[in-house]
């Protein structure tokens, strides 16, 4: 019985671990604690991106990346890629950058699914330790 419960267990971990991060999530403010964006998050060429595919705030559904620098400037939020490029390594996929559209400062990122339905997106200058952490909800279809 213990061997069996065993298995059991392991399996369950084995199936934790490889679930994917592809799908729409549901952004959270870390200020406010309110839902802010729907974030496609979608693989191409073997690497992940996100991109924002909705608005949630009242009367910022057409707004527009004003403190965004490059080819970025001036776009609209809606469409505007996130996330460009992370590949996995591990449990996590690392290895590109965040964009924070409230600012147009980009950092480094890593994601991590702590649950099923629940993605750790971790930015940060220089070191992981110097960054913040917000947590991305999978919206049901």
């Amino acid at each position: 019985m213990k061997k069996l419960l065993l298995i059991f267990v392991l399996l369950l971990s084995i199936l934790g671990h490889s679930q994917s991060i592809i799908g729409k999530w549901k952004t959270i403010d870390d200020e406010t604690g309110k839902e802010r964006s729907i974030v496609e998050i979608y693989e191409s060429d073997g690497k992940i991106y996100a991109k924002i595919v909705k608005l949630l705030v009242k009367g910022e559904e057409n707004r527009v990346c004003e403190n965004c620098k490059g080819a970025n400037k001036n776009k609209p939020l809606k469409g505007l890629i996130v996330i460009d490029g992370l590949k996995k390594d591990g449990n996590e996929w690392n290895g590109a950058k965040i964009l924070d559209p409230k600012t147009g400062k980009e950092y480094k990122c890593y994601l991590t699914l702590e649950e099923p339905n629940k993605l750790r997106v971790r930015g940060y200058l220089g070191f992981a330790l110097l960054g913040r952490t917000q947590y991305w909800y999978k919206v049901k279809v």
